[in-house]
């Protein structure tokens, strides 16, 4: 994303006159921390005050990138497209996202799902497979997609045996009990329209009982993971894939995010947040600071201060010390200072 910020930063032609900020959130694929990101987003005014900037708007959202998953995006959008703020997904394929009664504000830079079902219906028909079966994720984009699919195949004339959704954080009950549809099924054919977390454990299942062979067809929510390949009944799977391409210069900025933006940059760490300051030294210590706390009550329940424990008690002004013989330096007397002399300190 910094890359892709940069190179339009960088190009005259894109954006003439213009620089882009950015602030960058995870969602953890959760809706509600989706949920709690968007409001963050509408709020308008960034608390942070911008110093030395030349941004003619500060704090000001114009837009909003992500999220990857379609669940999240429906929620992010619901909000944020009240306040009419763009959204433009890189990762969200529901077709249900291209309704701009619900979502006018959406846009996206992959195709949605309603392309990818149709394409998977006519392989799947092309093949002559015209018995199979269904997995599906239980979340907007396996639903919607499977949906899809299905209309697709009813049009092809293809029969679906069966059609199964679950998730990776289903009960082990539910996922043994679609690996046991898979495995009891006549359906030679299985069309798994479902995210790549959620087939993995549906594959570690089938793998603990294996079955008769099935030909594997993918959407690109899992076709391309190589973990998959580890499951020997995964081989020959086919399926459609978002389309690779070469960016040019991103090898090279991948490359040069060494360890070393960071090393060389926290070494120079130097500032004071509320009171406190935050370096780093030599040896990468921060500095110290403790609070000194010793309990002591008094019989009015009173904290007092830190109880004496000396050997002498300082020497008062006019007074020097002398040591004690045979005793450590910490013992000592307090004697007049001699005549003409003077000490004009405490513990001198």
């Amino acid at each position: 994303m910094i890359f892709a910020i940069e190179e339009i930063n960088n190009n005259t032609e894109l954006l003439p006159g213009i620089k882009l900020g950015y602030q960058i959130y995870d969602s953890c694929a959760s809706v509600p921390v989706a949920v709690h990101v968007a409001f963050q987003l509408s709020n308008g005014q960034d608390p942070v005050f911008y110093k030395g900037s030349n941004c003619s708007q500060f704090g000001v959202v114009m837009a909003a990138v992500g999220d990857s998953g379609s669940t999240q995006s429906i929620s992010l959008s619901r909000i944020i497209g009240s306040f009419h703020i763009p959204q433009v997904s890189h990762f969200a394929t529901c077709a249900c996202l291209s309704d701009k009664q619900q979502f006018p504000t959406f846009f996206r830079t992959i195709p949605s799902d309603q392309f990818q079902a149709d394409a998977l219906a006519k392989m799947v028909k092309h093949f002559g497979w015209t018995w199979i079966g269904a997995v599906r994720s239980d979340s907007d984009y396996g639903n919607f997609g499977m949906a899809s699919f299905l209309a697709a195949a009813q049009r092809e004339g293809i029969c679906v045996e069966y059609s199964e959704a679950f998730s990776w954080t289903d009960s082990y009950s539910k996922i043994q009990k679609v690996a046991d549809v898979v495995r009891k099924s006549t359906a030679i054919a299985v069309v798994a329209f479902i995210h790549s977390g959620d087939l993995r454990v549906l594959f570690e299942e089938l793998a603990q009982e294996p079955s008769s062979s099935r030909q594997w067809i993918g959407s690109e929510g899992w076709i391309t993971d190589p973990y998959m390949l580890k499951f020997s009944f995964c081989a020959g799977a086919i399926g459609v894939a978002i389309q690779q391409s070469v960016i040019p210069g991103l090898r090279d900025f991948l490359l040069d995010l060494s360890p070393t933006e960071v090393l060389s940059e926290l070494r120079k760490v130097n500032f004071s947040q509320n009171g406190y300051p935050v370096s780093f030294d030599a040896n990468g210590d921060p500095v110290a600071f403790y609070e000194l706390v010793n309990w002591q009550k008094s019989e009015n329940g009173v904290i007092e201060l830190v109880p004496v424990s000396v050997c002498s008690e300082s020497c008062p002004p006019g007074t020097r010390k002398v040591l004690q013989k045979g005793k450590p330096i910490c013992c000592y007397d307090c004697i007049p200072c001699p005549e003409g002399e003077i000490s004009n300190s405490t513990g001198s």
